[in-house]
């Protein structure tokens, strides 16, 4: 594999240790009662359109910005490991398309440790998403998750 081809030069990751238990973690992001509530950056409101949680099902959440212009943000799940992973394709319509992101979970005690890889297709978007702001925008989604969870 070349350099270039090497998924690790095209993605950005994000973990976090979150003060709740695995199962809670997940029922979180796998219910969609529950993702409207932390779903987006702070200050966004979102609303579930589509929710079909199994491998090959499709998912569709619309997003609120606080000046009123509403973003799409879609997928299709290609993998779901339950209470270990999910691996999804994603489109944010229209700041970012085509790429992969995988959730890893993991119990460690009454926490669960959670991972968060987006996979560009080429290093060149990725460098261009991580300046747009990708470790502000999806660090305040997991902000807004794990204050979720906490209080739940």
């Amino acid at each position: 594999m070349s350099k270039l081809d090497n998924p690790a030069n095209r993605t950005l990751t994000l973990e976090r240790t979150f003060d709740a238990p695995l199962a809670l973690v997940w029922e979180a992001w796998t219910n969609p009662k529950h993702i409207a509530n932390w779903w987006g950056p702070k200050g966004m409101q979102t609303k579930v359109l589509e929710h079909d949680f199994k491998e090959g099902g499709s998912w569709k959440y619309a997003m609120t910005m606080p000046d009123g212009n509403e973003f799409i943000a879609e997928g299709t799940y290609k993998e779901i490991v339950a209470q270990e992973r999910i691996i999804s394709s994603a489109d944010f319509k229209p700041m970012t398309e085509g790429v992969e992101i995988q959730a890893i979970f993991k119990a460690d005690g009454d926490k669960t440790l959670f991972t968060f890889h987006c996979v560009h297709e080429t290093e060149e978007y990725c460098k261009q998403q991580e300046q747009m702001g990708f470790y502000n925008g999806w660090g305040s989604v997991f902000d807004r998750l794990g204050e979720f969870v906490q209080s739940a």
